[in-house]
């Protein structure tokens, strides 16, 4: 089954990924991808989907998504490992995205980056809905 990374949520202060599953009245419905559990999120919950998530990079910046698979392409689409020294940090980022910006990707988001990669792999899937291309209407 494919991952839908818009659907996929990253909630401030709770930790682990979250699966979008319903609109409520006061906030949303979602599951943990780790151990199924329900939880609601209300209005005040700080949410952002993976797919509305880019790091910066050089030439611009990059969609998480696809830091997911170059990931993937180093671990052949299994889990890396969870704690890695800050050193080894950087140069798996280098190695998985080599224009990375290093002044404005710091450590911290590498390793929240590759928990989020490391949770994918295990509770979901590291193979992605296309993305749709919206086309504006004629009028």
């Amino acid at each position: 089954m494919k991952t839908d990374l818009s659907k996929i949520l990253s909630v401030s202060g709770k930790s682990g990924l979250f699966q979008y599953l319903a609109q409520a009245r006061n906030g949303v419905i979602a599951e943990a991808l780790s151990d199924k559990k329900r939880i609601m999120l209300d209005i005040k919950s700080r949410i952002t989907t993976l797919a509305d998530i880019s790091i910066f990079a050089d030439s611009g910046e990059l969609k998480l998504k696809e830091v997911f698979l170059s990931l993937g392409k180093i671990y052949k689409d299994q889990p890396g490992p969870d704690k890695l020294p800050e050193n080894e940090l950087k140069a798996l980022f280098a190695k998985a995205v080599p224009d990375y910006d290093q002044n404005r990707f710091y450590p911290s988001h590498m390793k929240k980056v590759l928990d989020w990669y490391n949770q994918l792999a295990r509770y979901a899937s590291l193979d992605f809905v296309e993305e749709e291309t919206q086309q504006p209407a004629d009028e």
